[in-house]
């Protein structure tokens, strides 16, 4: 036994090595879209974009200064753009002279303008410069053709040097993917600055170190005249970069604005320059910031182990438990990849793993719902039969209220028997079907009068009922309860032989019951065997409320109630005691009552109040032998309650026996 707990569910039942299997299942079903699924690599670039922007790295000094070819310089300048190449001479000799270290041109100057111009370029050209190139792509038929275009040989006779400036956008035309070449512009410009730095791996991302417009920047009207708009030392011993910077095409010359998405266009909006995006690549491959992507057998093993301890978490079944647990394991997943990116370098992306653990919370949940499901539709079923329909809905919202098996409880039980169903059956003997008809036209009104009570039904004895109350849910007025329901029963007996009457006539049957109630512990449970049981109760409390119900027919009354039910009911019902009788275990003999009317009835009629006067000193007169007054009392109390008349009529036979 204790072998087959530990391989067990101690949650659901389930055996622990299928809830585990589960988990396997959905991690298999999830590592094929690590390799082959491409659309999930957009979902993971988009978490990229939102965790790299949260508390970026911040070099002490940005790696470059930015001198921006924007509205206002186009403004200053007065020239439509491509603007002539001896402006861009003047700018080269202004930043030289204001001290910059490197300038680098992130404009393609791969054709020549006028010779004058070009002259004027190449001679401010030196091997402080760099000139971005560009890689064109273009697909052919036969495949995809790379073209490289460089900046004039003319200007790179003059010393200057070139870089690649071309960039790769994602499948979502992001930003994101760090240059693999070792000539890049940015890398150019390292080297010439005397920090060469070897090209970023393959697959490496940009960390981006802020929206645009986060690097120190000028105009390009200003750089051309510093000691007028610039502080003092604002170029010195600096990288420069130039490039447009533009919100907008000024003109069908420029094109596009040279301006990309990045991971911040998805929180701020907008859109990052091409010159800030390569002053950010340079800070990358200055400080190693830029993030490697971890291999596709760590990402595997990370989904393995979300299904894994998400399965782990969810051993006991779904409770509001399980909720805090997956809140706790998509955080763990999402703070992970954050805490390995900032501070290791490395993109883990969470969102498989995170669908691995929440895909075995939701199928732990499918399952636990459908056992549920199927727990209450065979509660319901089991229970239809013997309960109301809102004991049943209660007990299939709540099956934890069923304990099975056999508990003690303290019951109220009900035994309802036809009187005179022998003669009955003889009288219609050949004509069975009739008799059927007739005791389910009975049997059906008693047993609602059960149900609206909230009782519940034991069994059918052929013309018998038993139910009772405070099983399987809890009833603390269980006592009130059958009571009520005896009182509903007397009259639907009523009812029904009226309706026979009008329909049969004088030949109509005339049905009348007798009702034992009483009130005690029992054993409730399921009684049978292993091939068929039934809910049911045991005990001498079930066997003296049968003998109670015998006892209706002996006393000439309709309702015996055993000692503790008519004390639970003093205070709603008038009753009185019928005789004391011997009981199994008891050498003192037990007191039994019937109900004579509701409790609020004794104010309104005297003769009820007078009778529980009188009817006490009665029986006191009968036990004492007093034939005389005994006889005159059983005529004044019959005379108080008629509806007694058959039990007084007993009485004054009892009176009459005693000698005189």
């Amino acid at each position: 036994m204790k072998g087959s707990e530990t391989a067990r569910d101690h949650g659901s039942g389930e055996p622990l090595w299928r809830h585990f299997t589960m988990a396997g299942i959905i991690a298999a079903l999830l590592i094929p879209f690590v390799l082959f699924f491409s659309p999930i690599r957009l979902i993971e670039a988009r978490l990229y974009d939102l965790l790299s922007v949260i508390a970026p790295p911040s070099p002490a000094q940005p790696g470059a200064v930015l001198v921006a070819i924007d509205e206002p310089s186009i403004g200053e300048i007065g020239q439509r753009w491509p603007w002539s190449r001896e402006i861009h001479a003047k700018l080269v000799e202004s930043l030289r002279a204001a001290g910059a270290k490197v300038i680098a041109f992130d404009i393609v100057f791969a054709d020549p303008s006028t010779e004058e111009a070009d002259t004027a370029f190449a001679k401010a050209l030196g091997p402080d410069v760099v000139l971005a190139a560009d890689d064109v792509t273009t697909m052919l038929n036969q495949g995809v053709q790379v073209t490289r275009v460089n900046p004039l040989d003319f200007f790179l006779d003059a010393n200057a040097s070139a870089g690649l400036a071309s960039v790769h956008l994602d499948g979502d035309a992001y930003l994101r993917r760090m240059p693999e070449m070792r000539d890049s512009f940015a890398g150019e410009a390292l080297r010439l600055a005397g920090e060469p730095r070897p090209a970023a791996p393959e697959g490496a991302l940009i960390q981006y170190l802020g929206p645009a417009y986060t690097y120190p920047r000028a105009s390009y009207y200003q750089a051309l005249d510093p000691a007028n708009f610039l502080p003092p030392g604002f170029f010195q011993d600096r990288i420069v970069l130039v490039g447009l910077s533009l919100k907008q095409a000024t003109s069908a010359d420029i094109g596009t604005p040279d301006a990309f998405p990045t991971p911040y266009t998805v929180t701020e909006g907008t859109l990052t320059p091409g010159v800030e995006v390569q002053a950010n690549i340079l800070d990358n491959l200055r400080h190693g910031l830029y993030v490697l992507p971890v291999p596709p057998s760590l990402m595997v093993l990370l989904i393995v182990a979300g299904a894994f301890m998400a399965a782990v978490l969810s051993i006991k079944g779904v409770t509001w438990r399980t909720g805090l647990a997956a809140f706790f394991v998509l955080a763990f997943f999402i703070v992970g990849a954050w805490a390995l990116l900032r501070f290791g370098r490395f993109w883990a992306p969470p969102a498989l793993p995170a669908a691995a653990a929440l895909a075995v919370f939701g199928a732990r949940f499918g399952l636990d719902y459908a056992r549920e499901r199927h727990l209450r539709r065979t509660v319901s079923e089991a229970f239809s039969r013997y309960l109301s329909p809102d004991l049943v809905a209660q007990l299939a919202r709540d099956p934890g209220a069923l304990k099975l098996g056999g508990e003690r409880r303290n019951l109220s039980i009900l035994f309802c028997d036809v009187r005179g169903f022998t003669t009955l059956s003889e009288k219609l003997k050949d004509e069975p079907e009739r008799l059927t008809t007739l005791i389910n036209r009975l049997l059906d009104p008693l047993s609602e009068a059960v149900l609206a009570e909230g009782g519940t039904i034991d069994k059918y004895i052929g013309d018998c009922v038993m139910a009772f109350w405070n099983a399987p849910l809890p009833s603390p007025d269980h006592p009130l309860k059958a009571a009520r329901a005896a009182m509903r029963m007397l009259e639907a007996v009523k009812v029904l032989n009226a309706e026979l009457q009008q329909e049969m006539g004088e030949n109509a049957p005339r049905f009348a019951i007798g009702v034992g109630i009483n009130t005690g512990d029992c054993v409730v449970g399921n009684v049978g065997s292993r091939w068929r049981y039934d809910y049911s109760v045991l005990g001498d409390t079930v066997n003296l409320a049968s003998r109670l119900e015998s006892l209706s027919k002996e006393y000439g009354v309709s309702i015996v109630l055993g000692p503790a039910t008519a004390k639970a009911l003093q205070e709603h019902f008038v009753m009185i005691e019928l005789d004391r009788i011997a009981v199994k275990g008891r050498s003192e003999k037990s007191a039994i009552f019937t109900i004579v009317a509701p409790a609020e009835q004794r104010q309104q009629d005297p003769a009820l109040a007078q009778l529980t006067e009188l009817h006490p000193t009665l029986l006191d007169t009968i036990g004492a032998g007093k034939r005389v007054e005994a006889l005159a009392l059983v005529q004044q109390c019959q005379t108080l309650s008629p509806s007694l008349s058959n039990y007084y009529k007993k009485l004054m036979g009892k009176a009459a026996a005693i000698p005189e």
